[in-house]
C-alpha cells in the first residue's frame, strides 16, 4: 500500500497537467430563496447542527476534531490516537450523553464516550442539544447530548469513493466507500484504516539537561528534545448499511459498525525512566448494530429500533523491573454486552399541535477482571466484578404554536435504573420578536438526573454502592437571528445558561490510598454561548463561508470543604477553560478550496485549588488547500493540510505535549461509471 501511495504522488503532476481529459463542469444557477417556518419539534431548543462540510473535512478527523472546532464543547484531548472526552457547559465527560441511530454510545462502565474513536466520515448527521434541550433525546445529559446518525444516499446505481492520506510521523489513512442504489434498495459500505507511529519530537520543559565542566561543576543548562514514546496506534472501522423502502410510507434499515483498535498510551514528559522498557496499551474490539422500521403516514409518524453492542476492552501495563525482567503490573479485560430497544410515535394535530412519545430500553451485562493478581491484606486476589443493569426511559411531549410568533412545549421523562427517578420535566418557550428580521427569543428550564456508572458502584478496589444519583436544574435563555439578503446569508445565536448540580460524583484518594467515588460537590455552572455563520456568493464563481463560536464558562465548586486543607471551594473545576473560541473560514473559487481553522483555549487548572500546575492558554491555526479535477471517467481531489501552522508548543493535558507543525496530503478518487 505504501508503494501505491508513493506512486500516486510521483505521478500527481502528470495527472494535474492532463487538461485534455478534463472538461468544465461549472454551471451558473439562478439564485432561489426558500423560507420555511421553524419546525414544531424544535420549539425553544438550544440546538447546534453540524453540517456535512464540517463532517467531511478530512478522513483523518474524528468527531473530537469536529466538535472542538464546530461547537462550544470543550474537548480534552491527549492527542490523535488517544483519549478525547467532552465537557459540555463545564460538566464532566459522563454528563454528555451520546446517541448513534437512537442507541446510547456511552459506556455503562465509565459513563462517557471517547470521541477520538468515532470517525467523522462515518457520520451523516450530527446535532448538539444544549442543557435542557437534551431531555427530549435522553436522560442524564446534565451538560447536553450529542446525537449522531446515518442516512441513505439517494443516488441510483453504483458509487465508489476512495481517499488515501499520508502524513507526518508515518501516518497513513485510507477510506473506501461503496454505495449502490436500485429502486427501493440502498446499500452502503464504508471502511477506514488509520495507523501512525505518532513519534513526534518536542521540547521537554519538565527536564533540564545540565552542562558540566571538566571538574563536574554545573556551568549551564537547557531543555532538551524528546520524542513521543509509546504513542503509536492502529484503528480499523467498517460500517455496513442496508435500507429498503417497503412502500406506503414504510422503510426498513440496518446499520452495523465494527471497530478494532490498538493504541499505545504515551509516556508523560515527566517520566524519568526513558531508557527502560515500558509499554501501556489499550485494545478494543466493538460491534454495534441497529435495525430499524420507520413509518410516515399523513400526520402520524412511528418508528421502532432494536440494537446490540458487544465490546471487548483490554488494557495492560508492563515495565522492566530488573535486568531483563519485565513485569505486567496491570492486565485488565472487560466484556460488555448491551441490548437495546426503542419505540417512537409522533402525531401532528393541524399545524399548531405536535404530540410525541417514546420508550427506550437498554440491558447491560458487564464482566470486568484484572488478570494481574494483587496482594490485599496478605491475600492474593483477582479483582473485578460481574454485574447487569436494566435502564428504561419513557418520554412524552406536547408542543403548541398558538400563533405564528409564539411557541410552547412541555417535556416529561421518567427513568428507571436501580430504581425510579423522580419525574424529569422540561419547559420551553419561544417568541418571534421580528418576523422581518427573523429574530427569535428562546428560554427553557429543566430538572435532570444521572445515575452512577457501574465502575462508580462496583469497581474493585474502591467502588461505592451507596452513591446517590447526581441531580441538577438548568436554565437557558437566548436569541436567534437568521437573515438572507441577496447573495449573503447570516445566522447567529447567543445564549446564557445557568446550571446547579448537587451530589456531584468525584473520585478521591482515601486514607488507605484507594481511590473511591463519593458525593461531595455542589457545582454551579453558568456562562455564555455564541455562534455565527456567514455565507456570501461574491460572484465570478467565488464564495466564502465563515463559521465561528465563542464560549464563556464558569464551573465553580460551591460545596463544603472535604478537609481543612481543601481549598477548592469557590474555585473553577479542573480542566475547564473559562474562555474558548473557534473560527473556520472556507474560500472557494471554481475548483479550488482554501480553508483556515483557528481555535483558542484559555488557561486551565489541573489542581482544585487553582494555584499550581496550570496549563497555559494557546492559539491553534490549521490551513488546507484542495483542488477538484473533473474527467469524463471520474473525479479526483487533491488536498494538502498543514496542522499547527505556527508550530505552537502546547499541552491539552498536563505533562502530555502535543505535536508541532505537521502535514498531511490526501488524494480522493471517484469513478463515475457512466453517470454523466
Amino acid at each position: 500500500m505504501k508503494r501505491f501511495v508513493i506512486s500516486l504522488f510521483v505521478f500527481l503532476p502528470a495527472i494535474l497537467s492532463a487538461q485534455g481529459g478534463m472538461f468544465d463542469r461549472t454551471v451558473e444557477l439562478n439564485t432561489v430563496q426558500v423560507e420555511a417556518g421553524k419546525p414544531l419539534e424544535e420549539i425553544g431548543l438550544q440546538m447546534t447542527p453540524l453540517d456535512s462540510v464540517t463532517l467531511r473535512d478530512n478522513i483523518s478527523n474524528s468527531m473530537a476534531d469536529v466538535l472542538a472546532l464546530g461547537s462550544s464543547i470543550f474537548i480534552k484531548s491527549y492527542g490523535r490516537g488517544t483519549l478525547a472526552t467532552a465537557s459540555f457547559r463545564g460538566t464532566a465527560p459522563s454528563h454528555t450523553q451520546v446517541l448513534w441511530n437512537g442507541m446510547k454510545l456511552s459506556s455503562p462502565m465509565l459513563g462517557m464516550v471517547d470521541f477520538s474513536l468515532i470517525p467523522s466520515y462515518f457520520i451523516d448527521a450530527a446535532d448538539l442539544y444544549h442543557g435542557s434541550s437534551s431531555v427530549g433525546m435522553t436522560g442524564g445529559g446534565l451538560g447536553g447530548a450529542v446525537v449522531l446518525g446515518n442516512e441513505p444516499l439517494r443516488e441510483e446505481g453504483l458509487g465508489v469513493r476512495y481517499i488515501q492520506g499520508i502524513g507526518s510521523f508515518d501516518t497513513f489513512d485510507e477510506f473506501l466507500r461503496i454505495t449502490y442504489g436500485s429502486g427501493r434498495w440502498r446499500f452502503s459500505t464504508r471502511v477506514l484504516y488509520s495507523s501512525s507511529d505518532n513519534d513526534f519530537e518536542y521540547t521537554n520543559y519538565n527536564k533540564k539537561v545540565l552542562v558540566k565542566d571538566d571538574e563536574g561543576r554545573i556551568i549551564d543548562s537547557y531543555y532538551g528534545k524528546a520524542r513521543n514514546r509509546n504513542g503509536g496506534f492502529r484503528d480499523l472501522h467498517a460500517l455496513q448499511e442496508i435500507y429498503y423502502d417497503v412502500g406506503g410510507g414504510h422503510r426498513l434499515s440496518l446499520s452495523a459498525w465494527y471497530m478494532d483498535s490498538q493504541r499505545g498510551v504515551p509516556t508523560l514528559s515527566t517520566d524519568r525512566e526513558q531508557d527502560r522498557y515500558y509499554k501501556t496499551q489499550q485494545d478494543e474490539r466493538t460491534l454495534r448494530a441497529v435495525a430499524g422500521w420507520d413509518m410516515t403516514r399523513g400526520a402520524f409518524d412511528m418508528s421502532a429500533k432494536a440494537g446490540y453492542t458487544y465490546t471487548d476492552l483490554g488494557y495492560f501495563y508492563e515495565k522492566e523491573v530488573g535486568s531483563d525482567q519485565v513485569k505486567r503490573m496491570i492486565d485488565s479485560r472487560n466484556y460488555v454486552n448491551s441490548l437495546f430497544g426503542r419505540f417512537d410515535a409522533e402525531y401532528y394535530l393541524g399545524q399548531k399541535w405536535l404530540f410525541s412519545a417514546n420508550v427506550a430500553v437498554h440491558q447491560h451485562d458487564v464482566y470486568s477482571r484484572d488478570r494481574a493478581v494483587i496482594v490485599q491484606n496478605g491475600e492474593r486476589k483477582v479483582v473485578g466484578y460481574d454485574k447487569a443493569r436494566s435502564e428504561i426511559s419513557a418520554f412524552a411531549a406536547v408542543r403548541y404554536k398558538p400563533t405564528e410568533r409564539l411557541g410552547l412545549a412541555v417535556n416529561m421523562r421518567e427513568e428507571y435504573y436501580d430504581g425510579f427517578t423522580p419525574l424529569i420535566p422540561a419547559g420551553f418557550f419561544e417568541y418571534m420578536v421580528s418576523q422581518r428580521g427573523n429574530v427569535l427569543l428562546k428560554a427553557s428550564v429543566s430538572r435532570n438526573y444521572r445515575y452512577p456508572t457501574l465502575n462508580d458502584l462496583y469497581f474493585q478496589p474502591g467502588g461505592n454502592p451507596d452513591l446517590r444519583p447526581e441531580r441538577g436544574f438548568t436554565y437557558d435563555a437566548g436569541t436567534e437571528v437568521r437573515k438572507t439578503d441577496g447573495r449573503v446569508q447570516f445566522d447567529g445565536e447567543v445564549a446564557v445558561f445557568d446550571s446547579h448540580i448537587d451530589d456531584w460524583i468525584l473520585w478521591r484518594a482515601m486514607h488507605n490510598g484507594v481511590w473511591t467515588p463519593v458525593n461531595v460537590k455542589e457545582v454551579h455552572s453558568y456562562g455564555l454561548e455564541t455562534r455565527a455563520r456567514l455565507a456570501a456568493d461574491l460572484g465570478e464563481e467565488l464564495s466564502i463561508v465563515l463559521n465561528g463560536n465563542y464560549t464563556y464558562t464558569r464551573a465553580v465548586n460551591e460545596g463544603e470543604p472535604m478537609s481543612e486543607e481543601d481549598k477548592s471551594v469557590g474555585k473553577q473545576l479542573v480542566y475547564i477553560p473559562k474562555h474558548s473560541a473557534a473560527v473556520v473560514g472556507v474560500l472557494r473559487w471554481r475548483m479550488w478550496e482554501f480553508s483556515y481553522k483557528w481555535n483558542y483555549y484559555s488557561e486551565r487548572y489541573t489542581a482544585s485549588s487553582n494555584d499550581i500546575n496550570t496549563i497555559a492558554p494557546y492559539f491553534m491555526s490549521d490551513v488546507s488547500l484542495e483542488r477538484e479535477l473533473y474527467f469524463k471517467w471520474g473525479n479526483i481531489s487533491c488536498k494538502i493540510a498543514v496542522n499547527n501552522l505556527f508550530d505552537e508548543e502546547y499541552e491539552s493535558v498536563l505533562s502530555r505535549p502535543m505535536p508541532g507543525r505537521n502535514f498531511g496530503i490526501f488524494i480522493g478518487i471517484t469513478p463515475l461509471f457512466g453517470k454523466r
